[in-house]
């Protein structure tokens, strides 16, 4: 009999936890705030891959789509119900909950004091902010972050898709995290 290298699909299913599950799974201390996002396919993959490393919430904000939106589900996948989010029209109104919450905020941005995210030291729990596909996070709210990281582009172009970004972002504090709880 052969064996098959990969898992089907439907053993993938079988060892996923329900919505009602995921709730009693303890999240990672990293949240996700994002600022004027235009794409709903890239909102619904930024709630994927929170959902995937575990982030504690998304805060959407300006004219970021928000749940429900078929549109946004065909993307995320079911992943924006198992995800926790809140919309604020106002970013700034979303960082003062956060920092009331003690989140420290990071800005994905290139900025003229942004450090290699692999380059940094973190403490939890932190929040980071990615924005507009075109013009990334407003002056304003990149402003009002207490550290600025960036990854590091070693090709012709200077950043990743917000989505992409947010995954990267997201799974390498999750990876530092981690290993901060096991010391």
């Amino acid at each position: 009999m052969n064996k098959l290298i990969k898992r089907s699909n439907d053993d993938l299913k079988a060892s996923r936890p329900t919505l009602e599950e995921v709730k009693f799974i303890p999240k990672a201390p990293i949240s996700i705030l994002v600022e004027n996002v235009r794409s709903v396919h890239n909102v619904g993959s930024i709630f994927r891959s929170a959902d995937g490393f575990g982030a504690e919430k998304i805060y959407l904000t300006g004219y970021t789509a928000t749940p429900p939106r078929k549109d946004l589900h065909k993307t995320a996948l079911g992943s924006e119900e198992s995800v926790p989010w809140e919309y604020f029209q106002d970013p700034a109104e979303a960082v003062e909950r956060i920092k009331s919450k003690g989140n420290q905020l990071l800005l994905a941005e290139h900025t003229h004091q942004s450090k290699s995210i692999y380059n940094r030291e973190f403490k939890f729990p932190l929040c980071f902010i990615v924005g507009n596909e075109v013009n990334g996070v407003s002056e304003r709210l990149s402003s009002l972050a207490d550290y600025h990281i960036e990854i590091p582009m070693h090709g012709i172009k200077q950043s990743l898709n917000v989505s992409v970004a947010t995954g990267v972002i997201g799974y390498e504090l999750l990876r530092i995290y981690q290993a901060s709880s096991k010391e």
